[in-house]
C-alpha cells in the first residue's frame, strides 16, 4: 500500500511537467515555443464571428499591421496584439480599413502583400512593439540565418495556442527557381529552408533577419510543410517600400 501511494505521489509531481511538453511540441514545424512576448510585433489575425485564428501579421507602426494578402479571403478581420498564449485575455482590435496590394494574383501569390489599417491606435509597451522592414532596394542575402514564428499548424496535429518559432536559412533566388520553376517571381519573392518552418496558418507572419522584417510568410509545397524539397516562399519587402509609405500616409 505504501509503495502504491508514493507511486501516486510520484506520478502526480510529474503531471505539470509531462502536461507542458505536451503543449508546446505543436505550432511552427520542427520549431520551439518562443519565449513569451519576445516578439512583440507579432500578431494573430482571427475571425469576427468565430475568434479562429487564421494567418499572423506584424506591426509596422501603433496603426497599421503587414500580412499576406491571401490572409483577407472574404473574413472580417480582428488583430490580436501583444499575445504569447492564445487561449488567455488579450488586446483585441478591429480593422478600419483592408489595403491588398492592387496586383495581388491568388492563383500564383503574386503580390501578397497587405496593410491593414486598425481601427484605432495600438498602444506599445514591452508587450507590443514594432518591427522595422528594409529600405527599397534592400535585398537579403543568401545564407542569412532568420527566423519565423506562428500560432499555425504542426505537419500532422492542430495549430499551436502558444507562439512558437524556428530558424531558417535564405537560399540562392536560383535556387529557389530551380525548386519552384514558373511558381518563383525572384523580383517579388525569396526562399528559405531550415530545421523548422511554416505551415498552415502562418500565412502573414514575417520572415525575420537581423531585426529586419525582409519577407512575409506566402506559401510552402501544399504536401508537406517546410519541405525540404520545395523551401518555403516569402513576399520580398523591400520591392514595396514605396507602396508601404505611400499607403500608410494617404
Amino acid at each position: 500500500m505504501t509503495i502504491i501511494i508514493i507511486s501516486l505521489l510520484l506520478l502526480a509531481s510529474l503531471l505539470p511537467h509531462l502536461t507542458f511538453t505536451a503543449h508546446v511540441n505543436v505550432g511552427i514545424v520542427d520549431g520551439t515555443q518562443a519565449k513569451p512576448h519576445s516578439k512583440p510585433y507579432m500578431v494573430s489575425l482571427q475571425t469576427y464571428e468565430k475568434r479562429e485564428h487564421i494567418c499572423g501579421g506584424f506591426l509596422i507602426s501603433d496603426e497599421f499591421v503587414l500580412t499576406a494578402a491571401q490572409c483577407r479571403n472574404g473574413y472580417e478581420i480582428l488583430v490580436v496584439v501583444g499575445a504569447h498564449d492564445l487561449g488567455y485575455s488579450k488586446s483585441v482590435i478591429r480593422v478600419k480599413s483592408y489595403i491588398s496590394h492592387p496586383d495581388y494574383i491568388p492563383s500564383t501569390f503574386q503580390n501578397d502583400i497587405m496593410l491593414l489599417r486598425l481601427e484605432k491606435k495600438v498602444e506599445l509597451n514591452d508587450n507590443v512593439r514594432l518591427i522595422s522592414l528594409p529600405k527599397k532596394g534592400e535585398d537579403v542575402e543568401a545564407g542569412i540565418l532568420c527566423n519565423v514564428a506562428g500560432w499555425g499548424a504542426t505537419r500532422d496535429g492542430p495549430q499551436s495556442y502558444l507562439l512558437m518559432e524556428a530558424y531558417t536559412t535564405t537560399k540562392p533566388q536560383t535556387d529557389c527557381q530551380l525548386k519552384w520553376e514558373s511558381k518563383f517571381f525572384p523580383s517579388q519573392m525569396i526562399c528559405a529552408n531550415g530545421s523548422g518552418g511554416s505551415c498552415s496558418r502562418d500565412s502573414g507572419g514575417p520572415l525575420v533577419c537581423e531585426n529586419t522584417a525582409v519577407g512575409v510568410t506566402s506559401f510552402g509545397d501544399p504536401d508537406r510543410c517546410n519541405s525540404p524539397d520545395r523551401p518555403n516562399v516569402y513576399t520580398k519587402i523591400s520591392p514595396y517600400r514605396q507602396w508601404i509609405d505611400e499607403q500608410m500616409t494617404c
